[in-house]
Protein backbone atom coordinates (compact mmCIF):
# COMPACT_ATOMS: atom_id res chain seq x y z
CA UNK A 1 0.00 0.00 0.00
CA UNK A 2 2.66 2.60 0.59
CA UNK A 3 3.35 4.89 0.05
CA UNK A 4 -0.41 5.89 -0.71
CA UNK A 5 -1.60 5.06 2.40
CA UNK A 6 1.07 6.50 4.09
CA UNK A 7 0.79 9.69 2.33
CA UNK A 8 -3.09 9.42 3.09
CA UNK A 9 -3.02 8.90 6.85
CA UNK A 10 -0.94 11.46 7.15
CA UNK A 11 -3.33 14.13 5.50
CA UNK A 12 -6.26 12.78 7.50
CA UNK A 13 -4.45 13.06 10.69
CA UNK A 14 -3.51 16.56 9.86
CA UNK A 15 -7.07 17.44 9.54
CA UNK A 16 -7.90 15.39 12.51
CA UNK A 17 -9.76 12.58 10.94
CA UNK A 18 -9.31 8.75 11.35
CA UNK A 19 -8.63 6.61 8.17
CA UNK A 20 -8.88 2.65 7.82
CA UNK A 21 -8.47 0.29 5.00
CA UNK A 22 -10.99 -1.66 5.25
CA UNK A 23 -13.31 -4.15 3.39
CA UNK A 24 -12.13 -6.71 0.45
CA UNK A 25 -8.89 -4.52 0.43
CA UNK A 26 -8.03 -6.17 3.88
CA UNK A 27 -9.15 -9.65 2.77
CA UNK A 28 -7.16 -9.40 -0.44
CA UNK A 29 -4.59 -8.51 1.33
CA UNK A 30 -4.33 -11.03 3.88
CA UNK A 31 -5.23 -13.66 0.93
CA UNK A 32 -2.30 -12.42 -0.70
CA UNK A 33 -4.45 -11.20 -3.72
CA UNK A 34 -4.19 -7.36 -3.24
CA UNK A 35 -1.61 -5.97 -6.24
CA UNK A 36 -3.68 -7.39 -8.84
CA UNK A 37 -2.65 -11.00 -8.36
CA UNK A 38 -5.44 -13.57 -9.66
CA UNK A 39 -7.46 -10.98 -11.16
CA UNK A 40 -8.13 -8.66 -8.32
CA UNK A 41 -8.64 -4.98 -8.75
CA UNK A 42 -5.35 -3.41 -7.02
CA UNK A 43 -8.11 -0.67 -5.81
CA UNK A 44 -8.14 0.53 -2.62
CA UNK A 45 -11.19 1.09 -0.03
CA UNK A 46 -10.94 2.69 3.12
CA UNK A 47 -13.22 4.42 5.83
CA UNK A 48 -13.33 7.42 7.60
CA UNK A 49 -15.04 9.27 10.41
CA UNK A 50 -14.99 12.48 8.34
CA UNK A 51 -18.18 13.45 6.04
CA UNK A 52 -17.43 13.68 2.43
CA UNK A 53 -16.74 17.21 2.07
CA UNK A 54 -14.39 17.26 4.06
CA UNK A 55 -12.60 14.00 2.14
CA UNK A 56 -13.06 15.80 -0.71
CA UNK A 57 -10.85 19.16 0.83
CA UNK A 58 -8.14 16.55 2.41
CA UNK A 59 -8.19 15.13 -1.28
CA UNK A 60 -7.90 18.33 -3.01
CA UNK A 61 -4.28 19.45 -3.94
CA UNK A 62 -2.86 15.85 -3.70
CA UNK A 63 -4.54 13.76 -5.78
CA UNK A 64 -4.80 13.48 -9.27
CA UNK A 65 -8.49 13.24 -10.25
CA UNK A 66 -11.45 13.01 -7.91
CA UNK A 67 -14.97 12.34 -8.49
CA UNK A 68 -18.17 12.04 -6.36
CA UNK A 69 -20.67 9.66 -8.36
CA UNK A 70 -20.84 8.01 -5.04
CA UNK A 71 -21.27 11.21 -2.93
CA UNK A 72 -25.05 10.46 -1.88
CA UNK A 73 -24.09 7.38 -0.19
CA UNK A 74 -20.60 9.13 1.40
CA UNK A 75 -18.13 7.35 -1.04
CA UNK A 76 -15.39 9.68 -2.76
CA UNK A 77 -13.29 8.34 -4.97
CA UNK A 78 -10.23 9.42 -6.26
CA UNK A 79 -6.83 8.07 -8.26
CA UNK A 80 -3.18 8.87 -7.28
CA UNK A 81 -0.44 8.12 -9.76
CA UNK A 82 -2.35 5.36 -11.06
CA UNK A 83 -4.07 3.94 -8.50
CA UNK A 84 -7.64 4.17 -7.84
CA UNK A 85 -9.15 4.87 -4.40
CA UNK A 86 -12.88 4.95 -2.73
CA UNK A 87 -13.03 6.78 0.93
CA UNK A 88 -16.32 6.52 2.51
CA UNK A 89 -17.91 7.84 6.11
CA UNK A 90 -18.67 5.38 8.21
CA UNK A 91 -21.85 4.33 7.47
CA UNK A 92 -24.91 3.35 10.02
CA UNK A 93 -27.55 2.59 7.10
CA UNK A 94 -31.60 1.42 7.77
CA UNK A 95 -33.19 -0.59 4.64
CA UNK A 96 -37.12 -0.17 3.87
CA UNK A 97 -36.77 -3.53 3.02
CA UNK A 98 -38.98 -3.19 -0.13
CA UNK A 99 -35.48 -2.91 -2.38
CA UNK A 100 -31.95 -3.17 -1.23
CA UNK A 101 -31.38 0.96 -1.45
CA UNK A 102 -30.37 1.66 1.75
CA UNK A 103 -31.74 4.84 3.48
CA UNK A 104 -28.08 6.30 4.50
CA UNK A 105 -26.87 7.58 7.39
CA UNK A 106 -23.14 8.70 8.53
CA UNK A 107 -22.06 6.73 11.44
CA UNK A 108 -19.78 7.50 14.52
CA UNK A 109 -17.55 4.44 14.73
CA UNK A 110 -15.29 1.72 12.88
CA UNK A 111 -17.39 -1.03 14.74
CA UNK A 112 -20.20 0.14 13.88
CA UNK A 113 -19.32 0.21 9.97
CA UNK A 114 -18.09 -2.64 10.21
CA UNK A 115 -21.42 -4.71 11.93
CA UNK A 116 -22.94 -3.37 8.66
CA UNK A 117 -20.91 -5.17 6.58
CA UNK A 118 -21.74 -8.46 4.55
CA UNK A 119 -19.30 -10.91 5.97
CA UNK A 120 -16.83 -11.49 9.00
CA UNK A 121 -14.42 -11.73 6.02
CA UNK A 122 -15.14 -8.98 4.75
CA UNK A 123 -15.64 -6.94 8.32
CA UNK A 124 -12.14 -6.04 9.44
CA UNK A 125 -9.87 -3.07 9.00
CA UNK A 126 -6.73 -2.07 9.44
CA UNK A 127 -6.39 1.73 11.04
CA UNK A 128 -3.76 4.09 9.17
CA UNK A 129 -3.98 6.69 11.75
CA UNK A 130 -3.19 5.02 15.12
CA UNK A 131 -1.00 7.19 17.31
CA UNK A 132 0.72 3.69 18.33
CA UNK A 133 1.40 2.64 14.32
CA UNK A 134 -1.30 0.22 12.29
CA UNK A 135 -3.79 -1.49 14.03
CA UNK A 136 -5.63 -4.23 12.94
CA UNK A 137 -9.60 -3.94 13.77
CA UNK A 138 -11.66 -7.27 13.91
CA UNK A 139 -14.40 -7.38 16.36
CA UNK A 140 -16.69 -9.88 14.27
CA UNK A 141 -13.41 -12.67 14.10
CA UNK A 142 -13.10 -12.16 10.46
CA UNK A 143 -9.53 -13.43 10.13
CA UNK A 144 -10.06 -16.65 12.46
CA UNK A 145 -13.01 -17.13 9.41
CA UNK A 146 -10.92 -16.01 6.29
CA UNK A 147 -8.29 -19.07 8.00
CA UNK A 148 -10.88 -21.63 8.02
CA UNK A 149 -12.27 -20.06 4.67
CA UNK A 150 -16.03 -19.84 6.19
CA UNK A 151 -18.33 -17.24 5.19
CA UNK A 152 -20.66 -15.70 8.24
CA UNK A 153 -22.36 -13.03 8.83
CA UNK A 154 -21.39 -9.82 11.14
CA UNK A 155 -25.13 -9.58 12.01
CA UNK A 156 -27.57 -12.67 12.60
CA UNK A 157 -27.59 -13.70 8.30
CA UNK A 158 -31.50 -13.38 8.09
CA UNK A 159 -31.28 -9.57 9.51
CA UNK A 160 -28.44 -9.23 7.24
CA UNK A 161 -30.42 -11.26 3.97
CA UNK A 162 -33.54 -8.78 4.63
CA UNK A 163 -31.43 -5.82 4.45
CA UNK A 164 -29.68 -6.57 1.20
CA UNK A 165 -30.89 -9.99 -0.23
CA UNK A 166 -28.19 -9.42 -2.84
CA UNK A 167 -25.52 -10.89 -0.27
CA UNK A 168 -26.91 -14.18 -0.97
CA UNK A 169 -26.49 -14.34 -4.07
CA UNK A 170 -22.65 -13.19 -3.44
CA UNK A 171 -22.41 -15.88 -1.00
CA UNK A 172 -22.92 -17.74 -3.87
CA UNK A 173 -19.99 -16.10 -5.97
CA UNK A 174 -17.53 -15.69 -2.78
CA UNK A 175 -17.63 -20.13 -2.56
CA UNK A 176 -16.43 -20.02 -6.59
CA UNK A 177 -14.17 -17.11 -6.31
CA UNK A 178 -12.26 -17.69 -3.33
CA UNK A 179 -13.19 -21.25 -2.17
CA UNK A 180 -14.77 -20.51 0.74
CA UNK A 181 -17.75 -22.63 2.45
CA UNK A 182 -21.17 -20.89 3.91
CA UNK A 183 -21.36 -21.91 7.62
CA UNK A 184 -24.40 -23.60 8.58
CA UNK A 185 -26.60 -20.49 10.01
CA UNK A 186 -26.17 -18.81 6.64
CA UNK A 187 -27.30 -21.44 4.65
CA UNK A 188 -30.04 -21.99 6.40
CA UNK A 189 -30.85 -18.11 6.11
CA UNK A 190 -30.28 -18.58 2.95
CA UNK A 191 -32.47 -21.83 1.90
CA UNK A 192 -35.44 -19.87 3.56
CA UNK A 193 -34.99 -16.45 2.14
CA UNK A 194 -34.11 -17.39 -1.67
CA UNK A 195 -37.76 -15.71 -2.30
CA UNK A 196 -36.69 -12.24 -1.44
CA UNK A 197 -34.24 -11.91 -4.28
CA UNK A 198 -37.25 -11.55 -6.14
CA UNK A 199 -36.27 -7.45 -4.69
CA UNK A 200 -33.36 -7.41 -6.86
CA UNK A 201 -33.03 -6.20 -10.35
CA UNK A 202 -31.92 -8.03 -13.41
CA UNK A 203 -28.91 -6.44 -14.17
CA UNK A 204 -27.85 -6.46 -10.17
CA UNK A 205 -28.60 -10.33 -9.98
CA UNK A 206 -26.69 -10.74 -13.57
CA UNK A 207 -23.59 -9.16 -12.22
CA UNK A 208 -23.64 -11.62 -9.44
CA UNK A 209 -24.02 -14.69 -11.45
CA UNK A 210 -21.53 -13.38 -14.08
CA UNK A 211 -18.55 -12.97 -11.10
CA UNK A 212 -19.86 -16.55 -10.06
CA UNK A 213 -19.68 -18.40 -13.49
CA UNK A 214 -15.98 -16.98 -13.81
CA UNK A 215 -14.29 -17.95 -10.69
CA UNK A 216 -12.33 -20.89 -10.22
CA UNK A 217 -14.50 -22.74 -8.22
CA UNK A 218 -17.21 -22.41 -10.31
CA UNK A 219 -19.40 -25.49 -9.71
CA UNK A 220 -19.07 -25.25 -5.54
CA UNK A 221 -20.82 -21.71 -6.00
CA UNK A 222 -23.26 -23.28 -8.49
CA UNK A 223 -24.41 -26.38 -6.18
CA UNK A 224 -24.77 -24.06 -3.62
CA UNK A 225 -26.89 -21.89 -5.58
CA UNK A 226 -29.37 -24.95 -6.78
CA UNK A 227 -29.18 -26.41 -2.93
CA UNK A 228 -30.25 -23.39 -1.18
CA UNK A 229 -33.16 -22.93 -3.70
CA UNK A 230 -31.69 -19.32 -4.68
CA UNK A 231 -31.24 -20.63 -8.47
CA UNK A 232 -35.02 -21.03 -8.72
CA UNK A 233 -35.24 -17.15 -9.14
CA UNK A 234 -32.23 -16.51 -10.83
CA UNK A 235 -31.69 -19.55 -13.63
CA UNK A 236 -34.23 -21.87 -12.53
CA UNK A 237 -33.80 -24.26 -15.78
CA UNK A 238 -30.07 -24.90 -13.78
CA UNK A 239 -32.40 -27.12 -11.03
CA UNK A 240 -34.45 -28.63 -13.47
CA UNK A 241 -32.49 -30.59 -15.03
CA UNK A 242 -32.42 -32.88 -12.49
CA UNK A 243 -35.33 -34.15 -13.59
CA UNK A 244 -34.25 -35.49 -16.79
CA UNK A 245 -31.41 -38.92 -17.15
CA UNK A 246 -28.88 -38.40 -20.02
CA UNK A 247 -29.31 -40.65 -22.80
CA UNK A 248 -26.15 -42.67 -21.77
CA UNK A 249 -27.45 -43.62 -18.33
CA UNK A 250 -23.75 -42.60 -17.26
CA UNK A 251 -24.98 -39.49 -14.70
CA UNK A 252 -27.82 -39.57 -12.00
CA UNK A 253 -28.97 -36.34 -14.00
CA UNK A 254 -28.39 -33.73 -16.41
CA UNK A 255 -27.68 -31.27 -14.03
CA UNK A 256 -24.53 -33.09 -12.97
CA UNK A 257 -23.63 -34.28 -15.86
CA UNK A 258 -23.50 -30.09 -17.27
CA UNK A 259 -21.43 -29.12 -14.27
CA UNK A 260 -19.22 -32.02 -15.48
CA UNK A 261 -19.08 -30.65 -18.64
CA UNK A 262 -18.64 -27.07 -17.22
CA UNK A 263 -15.30 -28.18 -15.17
CA UNK A 264 -13.58 -29.86 -18.25
CA UNK A 265 -14.73 -26.97 -20.30
CA UNK A 266 -12.68 -24.78 -17.73
CA UNK A 267 -9.61 -27.07 -17.71
CA UNK A 268 -9.56 -26.23 -21.91
CA UNK A 269 -9.54 -22.12 -21.32
CA UNK A 270 -6.22 -20.52 -21.82
CA UNK A 271 -4.81 -20.24 -17.91
CA UNK A 272 -6.07 -16.73 -16.38
CA UNK A 273 -8.20 -15.97 -19.07
CA UNK A 274 -11.89 -17.11 -17.96
CA UNK A 275 -14.59 -17.50 -20.97
CA UNK A 276 -17.64 -16.52 -19.87
CA UNK A 277 -19.22 -17.78 -23.63
CA UNK A 278 -18.14 -20.93 -22.84
CA UNK A 279 -18.83 -21.64 -19.41
CA UNK A 280 -22.60 -20.26 -20.05
CA UNK A 281 -22.58 -22.81 -23.42
CA UNK A 282 -20.79 -25.84 -21.19
CA UNK A 283 -23.90 -25.19 -18.40
CA UNK A 284 -26.51 -24.50 -20.40
CA UNK A 285 -26.13 -26.87 -23.49
CA UNK A 286 -28.54 -29.49 -22.34
CA UNK A 287 -31.15 -27.58 -20.68
CA UNK A 288 -33.67 -28.25 -23.17
CA UNK A 289 -33.72 -32.06 -22.07
CA UNK A 290 -36.39 -31.99 -19.63
CA UNK A 291 -38.83 -30.28 -22.11
CA UNK A 292 -37.70 -32.97 -24.92
CA UNK A 293 -37.52 -35.93 -22.72
CA UNK A 294 -39.56 -38.97 -23.63
CA UNK A 295 -39.13 -42.63 -22.93
CA UNK A 296 -39.08 -45.22 -25.93
CA UNK A 297 -40.60 -48.19 -26.45
CA UNK A 298 -36.51 -50.24 -25.59
CA UNK A 299 -36.98 -48.56 -21.99
CA UNK A 300 -34.17 -45.79 -23.26
CA UNK A 301 -34.64 -41.99 -22.25
CA UNK A 302 -34.76 -40.16 -25.47
CA UNK A 303 -33.87 -35.71 -25.86
CA UNK A 304 -34.44 -35.65 -29.73
CA UNK A 305 -33.87 -32.03 -30.65
CA UNK A 306 -33.24 -30.50 -27.07
CA UNK A 307 -30.45 -28.30 -29.00
CA UNK A 308 -33.29 -26.58 -30.84
CA UNK A 309 -35.21 -26.12 -28.10
CA UNK A 310 -32.24 -25.54 -25.72
CA UNK A 311 -31.05 -22.55 -28.10
CA UNK A 312 -34.30 -20.98 -27.43
CA UNK A 313 -35.01 -20.99 -23.69
CA UNK A 314 -31.08 -19.97 -23.74
CA UNK A 315 -31.96 -17.06 -25.61
CA UNK A 316 -35.14 -16.24 -23.76
CA UNK A 317 -33.11 -16.80 -19.95
CA UNK A 318 -29.52 -15.12 -21.15
CA UNK A 319 -32.66 -11.81 -22.31
CA UNK A 320 -34.41 -11.89 -18.47
CA UNK A 321 -30.57 -11.71 -17.22
CA UNK A 322 -29.70 -8.33 -19.40
CA UNK A 323 -27.01 -10.09 -21.02
CA UNK A 324 -25.40 -8.16 -24.23
CA UNK A 325 -26.96 -9.56 -27.18
CA UNK A 326 -23.41 -10.39 -28.46
CA UNK A 327 -23.19 -12.97 -25.57
CA UNK A 328 -27.05 -14.20 -26.38
CA UNK A 329 -25.80 -15.38 -29.88
CA UNK A 330 -23.16 -16.56 -29.24
CA UNK A 331 -24.09 -18.44 -25.74
CA UNK A 332 -27.28 -19.52 -27.91
CA UNK A 333 -25.43 -20.95 -31.21
CA UNK A 334 -22.64 -23.43 -29.03
CA UNK A 335 -25.75 -24.59 -27.69
CA UNK A 336 -28.00 -25.37 -30.92
CA UNK A 337 -24.51 -26.57 -32.59
CA UNK A 338 -23.24 -28.74 -29.83
CA UNK A 339 -24.59 -31.62 -31.25
CA UNK A 340 -23.92 -31.66 -34.76
CA UNK A 341 -20.59 -33.13 -34.45
CA UNK A 342 -22.66 -36.60 -32.96
CA UNK A 343 -23.92 -37.01 -36.76
CA UNK A 344 -19.63 -37.45 -37.62
CA UNK A 345 -19.96 -41.15 -37.34
CA UNK A 346 -16.44 -42.63 -38.18
CA UNK A 347 -15.63 -39.84 -40.25
CA UNK A 348 -18.45 -40.16 -42.84
CA UNK A 349 -18.93 -36.64 -43.35
CA UNK A 350 -18.41 -34.51 -47.01
CA UNK A 351 -15.93 -32.06 -47.39
CA UNK A 352 -19.43 -30.23 -48.04
CA UNK A 353 -20.82 -31.27 -44.67
CA UNK A 354 -17.14 -30.15 -43.20
CA UNK A 355 -17.60 -26.71 -44.66
CA UNK A 356 -20.86 -26.44 -43.29
CA UNK A 357 -19.60 -27.22 -39.73
CA UNK A 358 -17.03 -24.58 -40.10
CA UNK A 359 -19.29 -21.69 -41.90
CA UNK A 360 -22.55 -22.29 -39.06
CA UNK A 361 -19.80 -22.28 -36.25
CA UNK A 362 -17.76 -19.29 -37.69
CA UNK A 363 -16.06 -17.29 -35.24
CA UNK A 364 -17.02 -19.81 -32.49
CA UNK A 365 -15.27 -22.74 -33.94
CA UNK A 366 -12.58 -22.88 -31.21
CA UNK A 367 -15.11 -22.52 -28.65
CA UNK A 368 -17.10 -25.23 -30.30
CA UNK A 369 -14.34 -27.31 -30.09
CA UNK A 370 -13.43 -27.30 -26.60
CA UNK A 371 -17.43 -27.55 -25.95
CA UNK A 372 -17.86 -30.75 -27.70
CA UNK A 373 -14.80 -32.18 -25.83
CA UNK A 374 -15.82 -31.26 -22.48
CA UNK A 375 -19.32 -32.57 -23.61
CA UNK A 376 -17.38 -36.39 -22.88
CA UNK A 377 -18.13 -37.24 -19.71
CA UNK A 378 -18.53 -41.46 -20.20
CA UNK A 379 -16.81 -43.52 -18.18
CA UNK A 380 -16.19 -46.14 -20.66
CA UNK A 381 -12.95 -45.40 -21.54
CA UNK A 382 -12.96 -46.94 -25.08
CA UNK A 383 -15.53 -45.01 -26.20
CA UNK A 384 -14.47 -41.53 -24.81
CA UNK A 385 -11.17 -42.36 -26.75
CA UNK A 386 -13.13 -43.26 -29.80
CA UNK A 387 -14.80 -40.08 -29.48
CA UNK A 388 -11.49 -37.77 -28.93
CA UNK A 389 -9.92 -39.84 -31.92
CA UNK A 390 -13.05 -39.54 -34.34
CA UNK A 391 -13.11 -35.28 -33.18
CA UNK A 392 -9.30 -35.12 -33.57
CA UNK A 393 -10.03 -36.20 -37.33
CA UNK A 394 -12.79 -33.70 -37.82
CA UNK A 395 -10.07 -31.21 -36.88
CA UNK A 396 -7.56 -32.39 -38.72
CA UNK A 397 -10.04 -32.37 -42.06
CA UNK A 398 -10.98 -28.76 -40.98
CA UNK A 399 -7.13 -27.68 -41.25
CA UNK A 400 -6.51 -29.33 -44.29
CA UNK A 401 -10.08 -27.72 -46.38
CA UNK A 402 -8.65 -24.82 -44.68
CA UNK A 403 -5.40 -24.58 -46.08
CA UNK A 404 -6.94 -25.55 -49.65
CA UNK A 405 -9.83 -23.25 -49.96
CA UNK A 406 -9.54 -20.63 -46.79
CA UNK A 407 -12.86 -21.91 -45.72
CA UNK A 408 -13.09 -19.09 -43.46
CA UNK A 409 -14.20 -16.67 -46.15
CA UNK A 410 -16.09 -18.88 -48.69
CA UNK A 411 -17.67 -17.21 -51.24
CA UNK A 412 -19.42 -17.75 -54.45
CA UNK A 413 -17.20 -17.60 -56.89
CA UNK A 414 -18.87 -14.76 -59.05
CA UNK A 415 -19.50 -11.33 -56.68
CA UNK A 416 -23.25 -9.89 -57.14
CA UNK A 417 -21.48 -7.26 -59.63
CA UNK A 418 -20.64 -10.56 -61.77
CA UNK A 419 -23.83 -11.83 -61.38
CA UNK A 420 -25.66 -8.81 -62.74
CA UNK A 421 -23.04 -8.32 -65.68
CA UNK A 422 -23.60 -11.99 -67.07
CA UNK A 423 -27.34 -12.17 -66.48
CA UNK A 424 -27.87 -8.48 -67.33
CA UNK A 425 -30.21 -8.20 -64.41
CA UNK A 426 -30.36 -4.88 -62.19
CA UNK A 427 -29.67 -4.90 -57.97
CA UNK A 428 -32.47 -6.95 -56.40
CA UNK A 429 -34.11 -10.07 -54.86
CA UNK A 430 -33.10 -12.01 -58.08
CA UNK A 431 -29.48 -11.47 -57.60
CA UNK A 432 -29.49 -12.40 -53.79
CA UNK A 433 -31.14 -15.90 -55.25
CA UNK A 434 -28.40 -16.27 -57.88
CA UNK A 435 -25.58 -16.01 -55.80
CA UNK A 436 -27.08 -18.05 -53.08
CA UNK A 437 -27.36 -21.10 -55.35
CA UNK A 438 -24.02 -20.52 -56.85
CA UNK A 439 -22.47 -20.00 -52.92
CA UNK A 440 -24.57 -23.84 -52.80
CA UNK A 441 -22.70 -24.62 -55.69
CA UNK A 442 -19.07 -23.70 -53.54
CA UNK A 443 -20.01 -25.33 -50.43
CA UNK A 444 -20.95 -28.87 -52.24
CA UNK A 445 -17.98 -28.95 -54.65
CA UNK A 446 -15.41 -26.69 -53.61
CA UNK A 447 -13.58 -23.82 -55.73
CA UNK A 448 -15.57 -24.26 -59.20
CA UNK A 449 -13.06 -21.45 -60.76
CA UNK A 450 -14.65 -18.31 -62.83
CA UNK A 451 -15.53 -20.18 -65.87
CA UNK A 452 -17.19 -23.12 -64.50
CA UNK A 453 -19.24 -20.54 -62.33
CA UNK A 454 -20.57 -18.78 -65.24
CA UNK A 455 -21.14 -21.84 -67.10
CA UNK A 456 -23.23 -23.25 -63.67
CA UNK A 457 -25.20 -19.66 -63.62
CA UNK A 458 -26.28 -19.66 -67.06
CA UNK A 459 -27.51 -22.79 -66.88
CA UNK A 460 -29.07 -22.06 -63.45
CA UNK A 461 -30.79 -18.60 -65.15
CA UNK A 462 -32.11 -21.16 -68.29
CA UNK A 463 -33.99 -23.19 -65.95
CA UNK A 464 -35.37 -19.78 -64.09
CA UNK A 465 -36.69 -18.90 -67.28
CA UNK A 466 -34.56 -15.86 -67.52
CA UNK A 467 -33.12 -14.47 -70.85
CA UNK A 468 -29.73 -13.51 -71.02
Amino acid sequence: MAPLADELAQRFVAGGYRLYLVGGSVRDALLGRLGGADGVDADLDFTTDARPDAVQRLLSGWADRQWDTGIAFGTVGATWRGQTVEITTFRADRYDRLSRNPIVAFGDTIEGDLLRRDFTVNAMAVELTSPDGRRFVDPHNGLAALAARLLDTPAAPEESFADDPLRMLRACRFVSTLGFEVVPRVRAAMTEMAGELERITAERVQAELTKLILGAHSRAGLELLVDTGLAEHVLPELPAMRLAMDEHMQHKDVYTHSLVVLEQAISREEPGKPDLVLRLAALLHDIGKPKTRKLEADGRVSFHHHEVVGAKMTRARLRALKYPKAIIDDVAQLVYLHLRFHGYGNGEWTDSAVRRYVTDAGPLLERLHQLVRSDCTTRNRRRAAALQHSYDTLEERIVALRKQEELDAIRPDLDGNQIMALLGISPGPLVGKAYRHLLALRMERGPLGTAQAEAELRSWAAEQGISQ
